[in-house]
């Protein structure tokens, strides 16, 4: 192939590179025609099928587009609706909160009123039972103290006094006793 080249080189005049011939004219007319009728005949054969491929592929990504709107169109949706059920949860919960608030403070209250209740009532008896004790005390000291009295009592006039006098200070006892009541 080099050969041919440098062959082809040789042929040419001397000093000529690129002539503007009849040669020239009628090679270069023919490669356009060649060009004209390869572009019509590419037109015709693969015009038709190129362009449906395309338009199938533009109708394929829209389709995708589509439907990757029409699924984020639900998603906006779903997030939309979550959002709100949270929103309603948080309201719920916070309802019920308030609710256990109020019924804890109302049930601690009732407690707080019962515990009262029964710690006046505790006292109220405590106070009535010390008050029972000091006069049942009261009693039983004074019951001792006439045991104790008429011990003492007893046992000077037996020592002390003979029969006459013991007999005339009875009387006046008895008198008086029967004069006065008896003080609590």
């Amino acid at each position: 192939m080099r050969s041919e080249i440098v062959f082809l080189a040789q042929a040419l005049p001397e000093g000529r590179v690129f002539a503007l011939d009849n040669q020239t004219f009628i090679s270069s007319g023919i490669q356009l025609l060649n060009a004209i009728i390869l572009a019509i005949a590419l037109t015709f054969i693969l015009y038709k099928p190129v362009k449906e491929f395309l338009e199938e592929r533009t109708n394929k990504i829209q389709n995708k587009i589509d439907d990757s709107d029409a699924t984020m169109a639900k998603a906006n949706e779903l997030i939309a609706e979550y959002d709100k059920k949270i929103k309603e949860i948080d309201k719920e919960r916070m309802e019920i909160l308030e609710d256990a608030r109020i019924k804890a403070v109302a049930e601690s209250k009732l407690i707080i009123d019962e515990a009262r209740e029964e710690a006046s009532e505790l006292k109220k008896r405590s106070l009535d039972s010390i008050v029972a004790e000091k006069k049942r005390l009261q009693d039983e000291t004074r019951q001792y103290i006439i045991e104790l009295a008429s011990l003492m009592a007893k046992k000077y006039i037996t020592e002390n006094m003979d029969n006459d006098t013991q007999d005339k200070i009875f009387e006046e006892t008895l008198a008086k006793m029967e004069d006065s009541q008896w003080q609590s």
